[in-house]
């Protein structure tokens, strides 16, 4: 008889599928076959990035965070002043806007460790406020309203240029996409992944057995700030542009929507989110400019009502019993 140890089951959890890389190639070869494509891939590649950051707070750790845009904008700004007064290099900035996001994570942890999840909620949402308004302020560092312009950003690894068509942009988003993909899915699949669901589950039951639970609540946030420091860095890249937006309140909102439309505690939720609002959000927006958010309301009424797995079988929508999100 065969026996399954946690290690065999943490291994199984991080291969693999066969189906994975064909989906990874597919977004590739859409763009290089049609280029038109290239800017709204590019965007849905960066909000897949934040999606997944906010997943690891919120699907992994059990943190609601309605102010996550607080590490989207720092590490929007951090790449755009980076790049305007240090160096263009896209790769060196990126890592640059992790550690600044990261940090600020950090730093923001420890007012989260205690008190009610609404006290947790009121607190992340205040910090991304804190942070607007100080970006505000600072127009000499910051642009204020009008943005942080004149950022010119150099070539990816000092080979690929971007261009006005967006094709480079896409490619990068999409390269970054897939190496946190990689490594947030290494990381949620090893112990330590293990204990931030632990925590989730339950936090008293983890600390009775050992879990130093706020240890690993700061480690988890900190590395989620970090990921969404990246996300915006991208969007900087990608943009040669950066304004306040990236610290606002509907920022967050939108990434929270992504998550809950693809699901939360699987990474590839966060992607299939920010693939279906950002699809939704580009269509609608065409066809009905002044009331795309109403069509957007709707789509997650039915999907609430109906759940993700019941969405894509209609004729299932009004038999009782079946499982619902």
């Amino acid at each position: 008889m065969t026996t399954i140890t946690v290690q065999d089951v943490l291994h199984r959890r991080a291969r693999l599928r066969p189906w994975e890389p064909l989906l990874w190639l597919a977004p590739f070869l859409v763009v290089a076959a049609f280029p038109g494509t290239s800017f709204l891939i590019n965007q849905m590649a960066i909000m897949a990035v934040f999606a997944i950051s906010l997943d690891l707070v919120l699907g992994y750790t059990g943190i609601m965070s309605l102010g996550h845009a607080a590490f989207f904008g720092m590490g929007a700004f951090a790449a755009g002043l980076f790049a305007k007064f240090v160096m263009p290099e896209p790769i060196v900035g990126l890592l640059f806007a992790m550690g600044v996001g990261g940090l600020t994570a950090f730093l923001c942890s420890f007012t989260i460790l205690r008190g009610s999840e609404l006290t947790v909620v009121m607190v992340t949402l205040g910090v991304s406020l804190i942070l607007l308004e100080i970006g505000n302020y600072m127009t000499w560092l910051t642009g204020g309203a009008d943005g942080l312009q004149g950022i010119m950003m150099g070539p990816v690894l000092g080979v690929f240029p971007f261009t006005f068509d967006g094709v480079t942009a896409a490619y990068y988003s999409l390269a970054i996409l897939l190496v946190f993909l990689f490594i947030c899915r290494r990381i949620v699949g090893s112990p330590f992944g293990n204990s931030l669901r632990a925590i989730r589950d339950n936090r008293l039951r983890a600390a009775a057995i050992g879990i130093d639970t706020h240890r690993r609540i700061v480690m988890g946030y900190t590395l989620a700030g970090a990921v969404a420091a990246a996300a915006g860095a991208v969007q900087t890249h990608s943009m040669s542009f950066v304004s306040l937006e990236a610290f606002s309140f509907e920022k967050s909102a939108d990434v929270l929507l992504m998550v809950v439309i693809g699901g939360t505690g699987w990474l590839y939720g966060g992607v299939v989110g920010a693939v279906v609002f950002s699809g939704l959000h580009h269509v609608l927006s065409d066809l009905t400019p002044q009331y795309w958010t109403f069509w957007v309301g709707l789509f997650l009424v039915i999907l609430m009502r109906v759940g993700r797995d019941r969405l894509i079988r209609p004729w299932t929508w009004f038999k009782t019993g079946g499982s619902h999100d």
